[in-house]
Protein backbone atom coordinates (compact mmCIF):
# COMPACT_ATOMS: atom_id res chain seq x y z
CA UNK A 1 0.00 0.00 0.00
CA UNK A 2 1.68 3.76 -0.69
CA UNK A 3 2.81 4.52 2.50
CA UNK A 4 1.34 7.99 2.40
CA UNK A 5 -2.35 6.78 1.95
CA UNK A 6 -2.95 5.88 5.48
CA UNK A 7 0.18 7.54 6.95
CA UNK A 8 -0.56 10.68 5.57
CA UNK A 9 -4.14 11.28 5.06
CA UNK A 10 -5.25 12.71 8.55
CA UNK A 11 -3.69 15.74 8.44
CA UNK A 12 -6.01 16.70 5.58
CA UNK A 13 -8.69 16.70 8.80
CA UNK A 14 -6.65 17.33 11.91
CA UNK A 15 -8.21 20.80 12.03
CA UNK A 16 -12.45 21.63 12.10
CA UNK A 17 -14.56 22.50 9.20
CA UNK A 18 -15.66 26.17 8.39
CA UNK A 19 -17.22 28.69 10.66
CA UNK A 20 -16.87 26.21 13.62
CA UNK A 21 -13.48 27.54 14.98
CA UNK A 22 -15.29 30.67 15.77
CA UNK A 23 -18.69 29.80 16.56
CA UNK A 24 -18.15 29.72 20.51
CA UNK A 25 -16.31 31.52 22.99
CA UNK A 26 -14.50 34.69 20.95
CA UNK A 27 -11.60 34.27 23.36
CA UNK A 28 -11.54 30.57 22.87
CA UNK A 29 -11.11 31.11 19.24
CA UNK A 30 -8.78 33.67 18.98
CA UNK A 31 -6.27 31.21 20.85
CA UNK A 32 -7.36 28.82 18.53
CA UNK A 33 -6.47 30.53 15.78
CA UNK A 34 -2.86 31.39 17.21
CA UNK A 35 -2.41 28.06 17.89
CA UNK A 36 -2.72 27.20 14.39
CA UNK A 37 -0.58 29.84 13.15
CA UNK A 38 1.92 28.43 15.51
CA UNK A 39 1.88 24.67 14.62
CA UNK A 40 2.25 25.57 10.86
CA UNK A 41 5.34 27.53 11.34
CA UNK A 42 7.36 24.82 13.75
CA UNK A 43 6.90 26.31 17.12
CA UNK A 44 5.21 23.14 18.30
CA UNK A 45 5.20 23.85 22.29
CA UNK A 46 4.21 27.84 21.55
CA UNK A 47 0.98 25.68 19.77
CA UNK A 48 0.55 23.17 22.08
CA UNK A 49 0.07 25.95 25.52
CA UNK A 50 -2.43 28.06 22.65
CA UNK A 51 -4.57 25.37 22.32
CA UNK A 52 -4.43 24.39 25.83
CA UNK A 53 -6.10 28.08 27.04
CA UNK A 54 -8.43 27.38 23.93
CA UNK A 55 -9.24 24.49 26.29
CA UNK A 56 -9.81 25.85 29.50
CA UNK A 57 -11.68 28.78 27.65
CA UNK A 58 -14.00 26.26 25.93
CA UNK A 59 -13.74 22.96 27.25
CA UNK A 60 -16.54 21.13 25.01
CA UNK A 61 -15.45 21.65 21.50
CA UNK A 62 -14.01 18.65 20.00
CA UNK A 63 -11.93 20.27 17.58
CA UNK A 64 -9.56 21.95 19.81
CA UNK A 65 -8.80 18.67 21.19
CA UNK A 66 -8.24 17.18 18.08
CA UNK A 67 -5.78 20.36 17.11
CA UNK A 68 -4.19 19.91 20.27
CA UNK A 69 -3.71 16.38 19.48
CA UNK A 70 -2.52 17.28 15.82
CA UNK A 71 0.29 19.48 17.14
CA UNK A 72 1.59 16.55 19.60
CA UNK A 73 1.26 14.40 16.29
CA UNK A 74 3.62 16.34 14.26
CA UNK A 75 6.08 17.28 16.84
CA UNK A 76 6.63 13.39 17.40
CA UNK A 77 7.18 13.14 13.44
CA UNK A 78 9.23 16.27 13.42
CA UNK A 79 11.36 13.87 16.00
CA UNK A 80 11.58 11.30 14.19
CA UNK A 81 12.60 12.91 11.36
CA UNK A 82 9.57 12.84 9.05
CA UNK A 83 9.38 16.01 7.46
CA UNK A 84 8.91 15.79 3.36
CA UNK A 85 7.46 14.39 0.56
CA UNK A 86 10.12 12.19 0.19
CA UNK A 87 8.47 10.16 3.52
CA UNK A 88 5.50 9.59 1.55
CA UNK A 89 6.86 8.26 -2.10
CA UNK A 90 7.80 4.91 -0.94
CA UNK A 91 5.77 1.95 -0.22
CA UNK A 92 4.79 0.44 3.21
CA UNK A 93 5.36 -2.55 4.93
CA UNK A 94 2.68 -3.70 7.66
CA UNK A 95 4.92 -2.75 10.37
CA UNK A 96 7.21 -0.22 10.03
CA UNK A 97 9.80 0.38 12.32
CA UNK A 98 9.92 3.48 14.53
CA UNK A 99 11.76 4.53 17.76
CA UNK A 100 9.29 4.52 20.44
CA UNK A 101 7.25 8.30 20.74
CA UNK A 102 8.49 10.96 23.65
CA UNK A 103 5.84 10.01 26.18
CA UNK A 104 5.17 13.56 26.99
CA UNK A 105 3.95 13.68 23.39
CA UNK A 106 2.70 10.53 23.15
CA UNK A 107 0.37 11.05 26.19
CA UNK A 108 -0.75 14.29 25.55
CA UNK A 109 -2.19 13.12 21.71
CA UNK A 110 -4.08 9.63 23.30
CA UNK A 111 -5.31 12.12 25.95
CA UNK A 112 -6.37 14.92 23.74
CA UNK A 113 -7.89 12.58 20.88
CA UNK A 114 -9.44 10.45 23.15
CA UNK A 115 -11.68 13.86 24.78
CA UNK A 116 -12.02 14.66 21.20
CA UNK A 117 -13.96 11.30 20.55
CA UNK A 118 -15.65 11.28 23.66
CA UNK A 119 -17.29 14.56 22.56
CA UNK A 120 -17.70 14.00 19.32
CA UNK A 121 -19.30 10.32 19.14
CA UNK A 122 -21.35 12.46 22.27
CA UNK A 123 -23.03 14.87 19.77
CA UNK A 124 -23.40 11.90 16.81
CA UNK A 125 -25.71 10.18 19.24
CA UNK A 126 -28.06 13.56 19.82
CA UNK A 127 -27.77 14.63 16.20
CA UNK A 128 -27.57 11.54 13.84
CA UNK A 129 -28.14 13.39 10.61
CA UNK A 130 -26.22 16.20 11.16
CA UNK A 131 -23.12 16.79 8.75
CA UNK A 132 -20.93 18.74 11.54
CA UNK A 133 -21.52 15.64 13.34
CA UNK A 134 -20.58 12.99 10.84
CA UNK A 135 -17.71 15.39 9.93
CA UNK A 136 -16.49 15.57 14.00
CA UNK A 137 -16.54 11.72 14.10
CA UNK A 138 -14.72 10.68 10.97
CA UNK A 139 -11.88 13.56 12.05
CA UNK A 140 -11.26 12.12 15.14
CA UNK A 141 -10.75 8.36 13.82
CA UNK A 142 -9.06 8.98 10.72
CA UNK A 143 -6.66 11.36 13.04
CA UNK A 144 -6.36 7.86 14.97
CA UNK A 145 -5.42 5.52 11.78
CA UNK A 146 -2.74 7.99 10.81
CA UNK A 147 -0.75 8.28 14.29
CA UNK A 148 -1.12 4.66 14.25
CA UNK A 149 0.62 4.26 11.00
CA UNK A 150 3.20 7.30 11.24
CA UNK A 151 4.21 7.10 14.92
CA UNK A 152 4.01 3.53 15.79
CA UNK A 153 4.67 1.80 12.30
CA UNK A 154 1.30 -0.36 12.22
CA UNK A 155 -0.28 -0.07 9.34
CA UNK A 156 -2.42 -2.89 9.01
CA UNK A 157 -4.12 -1.90 12.35
CA UNK A 158 -4.85 1.58 11.48
CA UNK A 159 -6.89 0.27 9.07
CA UNK A 160 -9.76 0.48 10.99
CA UNK A 161 -10.32 3.73 12.35
CA UNK A 162 -9.49 4.92 8.58
CA UNK A 163 -12.30 3.00 7.08
CA UNK A 164 -14.64 4.43 9.57
CA UNK A 165 -13.02 8.21 9.19
CA UNK A 166 -13.82 7.83 5.21
CA UNK A 167 -17.51 6.58 5.83
CA UNK A 168 -18.11 9.51 8.02
CA UNK A 169 -16.63 11.83 5.43
CA UNK A 170 -18.41 10.53 2.66
CA UNK A 171 -21.54 10.84 4.88
CA UNK A 172 -21.07 14.47 5.34
CA UNK A 173 -21.14 15.15 1.56
CA UNK A 174 -23.79 13.28 0.91
CA UNK A 175 -25.84 15.17 3.83
CA UNK A 176 -24.11 18.49 2.78
CA UNK A 177 -22.41 18.60 -0.86
CA UNK A 178 -20.73 21.66 -0.43
CA UNK A 179 -18.84 20.96 2.74
CA UNK A 180 -15.60 21.12 0.62
CA UNK A 181 -13.41 20.30 3.50
CA UNK A 182 -14.78 16.61 3.72
CA UNK A 183 -13.83 15.60 0.48
CA UNK A 184 -10.36 16.12 2.13
CA UNK A 185 -9.97 12.32 3.42
CA UNK A 186 -12.25 11.14 1.01
CA UNK A 187 -10.55 12.51 -1.85
CA UNK A 188 -7.23 11.46 -0.51
CA UNK A 189 -7.73 7.70 -0.10
CA UNK A 190 -10.27 7.62 -3.38
CA UNK A 191 -6.41 8.81 -5.23
CA UNK A 192 -4.38 6.55 -2.92
CA UNK A 193 -6.12 3.43 -3.61
CA UNK A 194 -6.53 4.14 -7.02
CA UNK A 195 -2.26 3.62 -7.34
CA UNK A 196 -3.00 0.22 -5.51
CA UNK A 197 -2.10 -2.98 -8.21
CA UNK A 198 -5.56 -4.59 -8.86
CA UNK A 199 -6.11 -7.46 -6.00
CA UNK A 200 -5.40 -4.79 -3.41
CA UNK A 201 -7.66 -2.53 -4.94
CA UNK A 202 -10.54 -4.80 -5.12
CA UNK A 203 -10.21 -5.67 -1.13
CA UNK A 204 -9.78 -2.01 -0.76
CA UNK A 205 -13.61 -1.81 -2.17
CA UNK A 206 -14.35 -5.14 -0.06
CA UNK A 207 -13.43 -3.16 3.29
CA UNK A 208 -15.68 0.23 1.91
CA UNK A 209 -13.04 2.57 0.39
CA UNK A 210 -13.75 3.89 -2.76
CA UNK A 211 -11.25 5.21 -5.24
CA UNK A 212 -10.70 7.14 -8.41
CA UNK A 213 -7.40 9.42 -8.91
CA UNK A 214 -8.73 12.09 -11.07
CA UNK A 215 -11.89 11.82 -8.34
CA UNK A 216 -9.57 12.29 -5.20
CA UNK A 217 -7.18 14.94 -6.91
CA UNK A 218 -10.42 17.26 -7.52
CA UNK A 219 -11.66 16.53 -3.95
CA UNK A 220 -7.89 17.67 -2.61
CA UNK A 221 -7.70 21.06 -5.55
CA UNK A 222 -11.97 21.77 -4.05
CA UNK A 223 -10.76 21.58 -0.34
CA UNK A 224 -7.71 23.77 -1.35
CA UNK A 225 -9.57 26.44 -2.82
CA UNK A 226 -12.63 26.41 -0.20
CA UNK A 227 -12.28 29.04 2.61
CA UNK A 228 -12.21 27.01 5.64
CA UNK A 229 -9.65 25.88 8.59
CA UNK A 230 -8.95 22.76 6.51
CA UNK A 231 -7.40 25.43 3.67
CA UNK A 232 -3.99 24.89 4.74
CA UNK A 233 -4.14 21.68 5.27
CA UNK A 234 -5.36 20.61 1.56
CA UNK A 235 -2.13 23.04 0.51
CA UNK A 236 0.36 20.68 1.78
CA UNK A 237 -1.61 17.83 0.54
CA UNK A 238 -1.33 18.96 -2.70
CA UNK A 239 2.33 19.41 -2.60
CA UNK A 240 2.51 16.03 -2.18
CA UNK A 241 -0.34 14.59 -4.68
CA UNK A 242 1.07 17.33 -7.26
CA UNK A 243 4.52 15.56 -6.81
CA UNK A 244 3.37 11.88 -7.41
CA UNK A 245 1.93 13.53 -10.82
CA UNK A 246 4.99 15.00 -11.97
CA UNK A 247 3.12 18.63 -11.60
CA UNK A 248 6.41 20.16 -10.37
CA UNK A 249 5.16 23.57 -11.13
CA UNK A 250 1.93 23.65 -9.89
CA UNK A 251 3.55 22.08 -6.63
CA UNK A 252 6.12 24.91 -6.61
CA UNK A 253 3.08 27.36 -6.76
CA UNK A 254 1.44 25.58 -3.63
CA UNK A 255 4.15 25.49 -2.05
CA UNK A 256 5.42 29.83 -2.51
CA UNK A 257 2.21 30.21 -1.56
CA UNK A 258 3.11 28.41 1.74
CA UNK A 259 5.28 29.94 2.30
CA UNK A 260 4.13 33.18 2.05
CA UNK A 261 1.70 32.27 4.94
CA UNK A 262 3.87 31.33 6.99
CA UNK A 263 7.25 32.49 6.90
CA UNK A 264 8.78 30.55 9.66
CA UNK A 265 8.30 27.06 8.84
CA UNK A 266 11.99 26.52 6.96
CA UNK A 267 11.31 23.10 5.89
CA UNK A 268 8.90 24.81 2.79
CA UNK A 269 12.62 25.65 1.83
CA UNK A 270 13.85 22.60 1.61
CA UNK A 271 10.61 21.29 0.09
CA UNK A 272 10.73 23.90 -2.84
CA UNK A 273 14.24 23.25 -3.42
CA UNK A 274 13.41 19.03 -3.33
CA UNK A 275 10.14 19.91 -6.05
CA UNK A 276 12.77 21.82 -8.38
CA UNK A 277 15.44 18.96 -8.46
CA UNK A 278 12.58 16.62 -9.30
CA UNK A 279 11.51 18.98 -11.88
CA UNK A 280 15.35 18.81 -13.61
CA UNK A 281 15.64 22.58 -12.29
CA UNK A 282 18.92 22.79 -10.23
CA UNK A 283 19.32 25.82 -10.75
CA UNK A 284 16.33 27.13 -9.05
CA UNK A 285 16.90 23.80 -6.42
CA UNK A 286 20.15 26.04 -5.68
CA UNK A 287 18.74 29.10 -5.12
CA UNK A 288 15.43 28.14 -3.00
CA UNK A 289 17.90 25.91 -0.84
CA UNK A 290 20.61 28.81 -0.08
CA UNK A 291 17.82 30.71 1.03
CA UNK A 292 16.35 28.15 3.05
CA UNK A 293 20.09 27.28 4.80
CA UNK A 294 20.46 30.88 5.39
CA UNK A 295 16.87 30.70 7.43
CA UNK A 296 18.22 28.03 8.82
CA UNK A 297 21.22 29.21 10.21
CA UNK A 298 19.29 31.96 11.87
CA UNK A 299 16.91 29.64 13.20
CA UNK A 300 17.68 28.83 16.92
CA UNK A 301 14.79 26.58 17.32
CA UNK A 302 15.46 22.57 17.68
CA UNK A 303 16.11 20.92 14.43
CA UNK A 304 13.68 17.85 13.37
CA UNK A 305 15.58 14.38 13.43
CA UNK A 306 18.30 14.09 10.52
CA UNK A 307 16.64 17.40 8.82
CA UNK A 308 20.57 18.84 8.71
CA UNK A 309 21.48 15.57 6.98
CA UNK A 310 18.46 16.20 4.73
CA UNK A 311 19.84 19.79 3.57
CA UNK A 312 23.13 18.49 2.79
CA UNK A 313 21.50 15.43 0.74
CA UNK A 314 19.48 17.84 -1.46
CA UNK A 315 21.60 20.94 -2.11
CA UNK A 316 24.43 18.43 -3.21
CA UNK A 317 21.56 16.81 -5.67
CA UNK A 318 21.34 20.14 -6.89
CA UNK A 319 24.96 20.95 -7.36
CA UNK A 320 25.71 17.36 -8.94
CA UNK A 321 22.84 18.19 -11.33
CA UNK A 322 25.02 21.62 -12.15
CA UNK A 323 27.94 19.40 -12.82
CA UNK A 324 29.96 21.07 -9.35
CA UNK A 325 31.00 17.96 -8.69
CA UNK A 326 33.49 18.54 -5.73
CA UNK A 327 31.20 20.71 -3.99
CA UNK A 328 28.26 18.10 -4.43
CA UNK A 329 30.70 15.42 -3.21
CA UNK A 330 31.19 17.15 -0.01
CA UNK A 331 27.38 17.89 0.14
CA UNK A 332 26.98 14.32 -0.34
CA UNK A 333 29.76 13.20 1.99
CA UNK A 334 28.16 15.50 5.44
CA UNK A 335 24.45 13.98 4.65
CA UNK A 336 25.52 10.51 4.90
CA UNK A 337 27.64 11.59 8.18
CA UNK A 338 24.17 12.74 9.60
CA UNK A 339 22.08 10.35 7.64
CA UNK A 340 20.03 8.57 10.39
CA UNK A 341 17.64 6.50 7.82
CA UNK A 342 19.32 3.68 5.50
CA UNK A 343 16.34 5.31 2.79
CA UNK A 344 18.58 8.73 3.00
CA UNK A 345 21.89 7.11 2.79
CA UNK A 346 20.90 4.94 -0.39
CA UNK A 347 20.04 7.98 -2.33
CA UNK A 348 22.64 9.59 -1.39
CA UNK A 349 25.05 6.40 -2.21
CA UNK A 350 22.77 6.39 -5.15
CA UNK A 351 24.10 10.11 -6.14
CA UNK A 352 27.73 9.32 -5.60
CA UNK A 353 27.15 6.83 -7.81
CA UNK A 354 25.72 9.21 -10.45
CA UNK A 355 28.79 11.55 -10.25
CA UNK A 356 31.07 8.72 -10.58
CA UNK A 357 29.73 7.70 -13.96
CA UNK A 358 29.10 11.47 -15.05
CA UNK A 359 33.05 11.21 -14.17
CA UNK A 360 33.93 7.85 -16.13
CA UNK A 361 34.33 6.17 -13.25
CA UNK A 362 31.96 3.04 -13.84
CA UNK A 363 33.56 0.74 -11.56
CA UNK A 364 32.72 3.01 -8.98
CA UNK A 365 29.58 4.17 -10.11
CA UNK A 366 28.30 0.70 -9.92
CA UNK A 367 29.68 -0.45 -6.66
CA UNK A 368 27.67 3.03 -5.23
CA UNK A 369 24.59 1.91 -7.05
CA UNK A 370 24.86 -1.67 -5.37
CA UNK A 371 25.04 -0.25 -1.61
CA UNK A 372 22.47 1.79 -2.48
CA UNK A 373 19.83 -0.48 -3.72
CA UNK A 374 20.87 -2.71 -0.82
CA UNK A 375 19.86 0.20 1.40
CA UNK A 376 17.02 1.63 -0.30
CA UNK A 377 15.52 -1.90 -0.25
CA UNK A 378 16.04 -2.03 3.68
CA UNK A 379 13.93 1.14 3.94
CA UNK A 380 11.17 -0.13 1.25
CA UNK A 381 12.12 3.10 -0.34
CA UNK A 382 10.44 1.80 -4.17
CA UNK A 383 10.93 4.94 -5.76
CA UNK A 384 14.81 4.52 -5.28
CA UNK A 385 14.98 1.03 -6.24
CA UNK A 386 13.04 1.52 -9.49
CA UNK A 387 15.33 4.40 -10.11
CA UNK A 388 18.43 2.56 -9.74
CA UNK A 389 17.40 -0.71 -11.29
CA UNK A 390 16.89 2.01 -14.41
CA UNK A 391 20.31 3.49 -14.30
CA UNK A 392 22.38 0.13 -13.50
CA UNK A 393 20.64 -1.35 -16.77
Amino acid sequence: MPRWVISFAAAAIAIGPPGQVGASEPAAAAARERGLMLGYNLDHAEALDAFREAIAKDPDDPTTYRLLAGVAWVALLFEQGIITVDDYLGQARSTLARTPPNPVLDTAFRDALGRARELSEAGLRRHPNDAEAHYQVGAADGFLASYAATVHGRVLGSLGPARHAYREHERVLEIDPARKDAGLIVGLYCYGIAALPAPLRLLAHLAGFGSGRERGLRLVEDAARYPSHVQSNALFMLVLLYNREARYDAALGVIEELQRRYPRNRLLWLEAGGTAVRAGRPAAAKTMLEEGLARLSRDSRPRAFGEEARWHYTYGVALAALEDGAAARRELQAALNEAPRDWLRGRVHAELGRIADRSGNSSRALDEYRLADRLCRSDHDSECVNELKRVMR
